[in-house]
């Protein structure tokens, strides 16, 4: 049934965007409006949304997930549908889901604490060795290309075995072959990390047949790298893959 009450999506984006925002002002001016500047600037959040990649009752696993923004959102996304002010051009977000995250940084771990509180779990780890307990959804967003090749492939055999039957990973990668947008995308994550008081380091990007290739090797079902970038400089893709369901 359609809400009388539901907002142009125009509208929604400007409710989520001040929502999630509110949410990170208790842990700091930093936090709000680097929420509010990641979320209103990067495509891949709204993205997700509105294309329904996350169903009702998702377990999710956020990998490297800084101050738990996709999550925040997820909260805020489903507070609007309950109010029957969901965009009816979007794909309704779930009502009930688990959220939980794995972060390096302990700044960002007490960040997203403040922000989501009981609502969700964010653990402090390095993923080149934390356990990764099952999940239906796992997001790896602008993250694996901080680690090293066999790290890298490490971490995708692990999220291969987190993943429960049926489930998708969501892995968002630089093309390192697109020449000076992929360099661009190197020099926006080398500012993102000075931004939160660390310090550069070498990243590792591969091709994007490279990345398929790797994702089909684990048995997921890899389609065709989405550009995820609208708006931006940067090379960013989006690789949505898939666990074959139990017994197929």
């Amino acid at each position: 049934m359609t809400s009388r009450n539901a907002l142009p999506p125009a509208e929604a984006r400007a409710a989520l965007l001040a929502a999630v925002a509110q949410r990170y002002a208790a842990a700091g001016y930093y936090a709000k409006y680097w929420a509010r500047g990641k979320l209103g600037g990067d495509p891949i959040f709204f993205a997700l949304l509105r294309r329904g990649d996350l169903h009702d009752g998702v377990r999710l696993l956020d990998l490297g997930c800084g101050q738990m923004i996709l999550g925040a959102l997820l909260l805020e996304a489903r507070a609007l549908a309950r109010g029957g002010r969901w965009p009816t051009e979007w794909a309704p977000p779930p009502d009930a889901f688990g959220l939980r995250g794995i972060e390096l940084r302990a700044t960002d771990v007490r960040r997203a604490g403040r922000a989501l509180g009981r609502e969700a779990v964010v653990e402090q780890g390095d993923l080149r060795d934390a356990h990764l307990p099952r999940a239906d959804a796992i997001a790896l967003i602008d993250v694996i290309h901080y680690l090293e090749p066999e790290a890298q492939d490490v971490l995708l055999r692990k999220v291969a075995n987190a993943l429960a039957p049926g489930g998708h990973f969501l892995l968002r990668v630089c093309d390192g072959e697109a020449g000076w947008s992929a360099r661009f995308t190197r020099l926006g994550d080398h500012l993102a990390t000075l931004s939160r008081g660390g310090w550069p380091g070498r990243l590792h990007a591969r091709p994007i047949a490279d990345w398929k290739r790797a994702l089909e090797r684990l048995g997921l079902s890899a389609a065709a790298a989405e550009p995820m970038s609208e708006g931006t400089p940067f090379a960013n893709v989006l690789f949505v893959a898939r666990k074959p369901a139990a017994g197929l």
